[in-house]
């Protein structure tokens, strides 16, 4: 591994400098605007796919590269990276900062946890609640670094219980007075590995950790803030399709919410199936507990006693936290006036980014001590701790890339040459092109696999005549389950194997579900 690891290192600067010059005979032979900004966006899909140089500093490219072939002015080019998102993810992470800071992430984890119960099965399905729904308003990321911890105290709880029941069962099996009911080479029997003592433990602990990863990735997709693919598309389509009004905050949760649901159980149906066993009654019904369940139940108190009462300022975070998932619903809600009708000269002018702003700002200026106004809820070095400004510079790279392919014409170059595929039924269609996008995300990052494929999927969805929206929020939200490069499943105790064996599964029964979805939505 190590060997594989230096041949690696060794062989990213010859893709950083092979690269441009393998693909140079494009537009040296097609002197083309068209075939230049190929150039430069199948550059950038081969450094995102090998992450070569950071994401990033890949995501620069566009202002580096379109000036110099001609496609788009320097100064054009710097507009279009800041966006209404940038100023939308600005306010989300106020608030993050501050649930992270006062620890209101670990009171709502333990409270949802404890509240379901401490069976395995239980136990399993109450850190997969409490992950999707921190998740809506947290990175992704940032809800497993959070829980884990929680975890891994019951895990260990749970493998210290194991122990103490083993040595309970060999101190009563030793102080039977009759040999011939000893059975000595019995009585210790060897680990199952060099942590766990039996397999059980081992399959537990697996699941338990896979839940943790599977359930903040489900939850991530309810928000329209839950992560940054679902930030991507909405800016997209805002800034093509200006007349569009249907997504927001609110049309996205009520529309995202049944289906993550769906998710969400299934995910423990399945993860329960595979590493806890087909015994779902004794998960849902048994109420007798065990002295795993006793010495869980246990740990799980202690902790959330140590935090001890709420305090002022997780009270004043979850005052505003609520207040902005208030205001996002009720800004234009589609069934009834918003309060945006309210200013009826200024037709759009706010956004979901006003109210993110809005309320980031109070998490400046609001007091962290009641009596001492000196130090708010939130400092500077706080926010620009969790700030995620590779996202930010990533997201940006893709929206000039999209431009950039709009002005030279390659997205219609494009939709041109994928016209044949207008006689296939629509089902098929999206289909493949879920399926294409699906596996690209396995050697990517999710971000990346967006902004390369929205401009080229964009106008073909138009030539074809499928609904637009729903074809691009179902390629938004397709890059979820497998993906190795996705942080929440990057942790020790879980192989790789592991990970591709219950990821694979979830994401065909995945793709099979929405397939289903997009033939009742044609039907209607």
């Amino acid at each position: 591994m190590r060997r594989l690891r230096c041949s690696w290192s060794s062989l990213k600067p010859l893709i950083i400098i092979i690269s441009p010059l393998a693909l140079l005979p494009l537009p040296l032979v097609i002197r083309k605007k068209e075939a230049e900004c190929a150039y430069i966006l199948i550059l950038m899909a081969v450094y995102w796919m090998t992450e070569v140089l950071p994401l990033s500093v890949t995501a620069l490219l566009p202002a580096l590269l379109f000036p110099l072939f001609g496609i788009m002015k320097s100064s054009q080019v710097a507009t279009v990276y800041f966006k209404d998102f940038h100023l939308l993810l600005l306010g989300v992470i106020c608030l993050a900062t501050s649930i992270e800071k006062w620890g209101l992430h670990r009171r709502i984890a333990l409270r949802l946890v404890t509240g379901l119960g401490v069976n395995p099965g239980m136990l399993m399905l109450g850190f997969m609640v409490g992950c999707a729904f921190l998740s809506m308003w947290l990175s992704n990321t940032s809800t497993v670094a959070m829980v884990m911890p929680i975890v891994e105290a019951v895990i260990q709880q749970v493998l210290n219980a194991s122990e103490e029941a083993r040595k309970d069962h060999r101190g009563a099996l030793n102080g039977i007075s009759n040999p011939a009911l000893q059975l000595e080479g019995k009585l210790a029997p060897p680990p199952y590995n060099g942590k766990y003592r039996t397999r059980e433990d081992h399959m537990m602990c697996k699941g338990l950790s896979l839940c943790i990863a599977y359930s903040s990735s489900i939850g991530g997709l309810t928000t329209l803030s839950g992560t940054s693919t679902n930030l991507i598309f909405a800016e997209y389509i805002y800034q093509y399709y200006p007349d569009c009004t249907v997504i927001n905050f609110g049309n996205w949760f009520v529309l995202c919410l049944p289906i993550c649901i769906i998710m969400l159980i299934l995910s423990w149906i399945y993860l329960h199936w595979m590493y806890l066993g087909s015994n779902f009654r004794a998960s849902l019904c048994s109420r007798q507990r065990s002295e795993k369940e006793k010495h869980t139940a246990r740990v799980l108190r202690d902790q959330y006693n140590s935090l001890g009462p709420i305090s002022w300022q997780e009270i004043i975070t979850m005052i505003i936290f609520i207040l902005m998932a208030i205001l996002w619903f009720t800004r234009n809600p589609g069934f009834m006036p918003g309060w945006s009708s309210l200013f009826p000269d200024y037709p759009g002018y706010a956004t979901d980014a006003t109210v993110a702003l809005l309320l980031g700002f109070m998490f400046f200026i609001i007091p962290a001590h009641k009596p001492n106004a000196k130090q708010a809820l939130i400092t500077w070095k706080d926010f620009q701790a969790c700030m995620p400004w590779e996202i930010s510079l990533l997201v940006g790279g893709g929206f000039a890339l999209a431009e950039g392919t709009k002005i030279s014409g390659l997205s219609t170059w494009v939709a041109e040459l994928l016209t044949p595929l207008g006689s296939l039924p629509p089902l098929a269609t999206v289909t493949i092109a879920c399926l294409i996008v699906t596996s690209i995300t396995e050697v990517a990052s999710n971000a990346a696999t967006m902004t390369i494929f929205l401009p080229i999927l964009a106008p073909l969805v138009c030539v074809i005549s499928i609904y637009t929206i729903f074809v691009f929020h179902y390629f938004g939200k397709k890059k979820k389950h497998l993906n190795k490069y996705l942080e929440p499943f990057c942790h020790g105790c879980v192989r790789r194997k592991s990970k591709e064996t219950a990821g694979a599964n979830q994401t065909f029964s995945l793709i099979i579900k929405r397939q289903k979805d997009n033939r009742k939505h044609n039907v209607e």
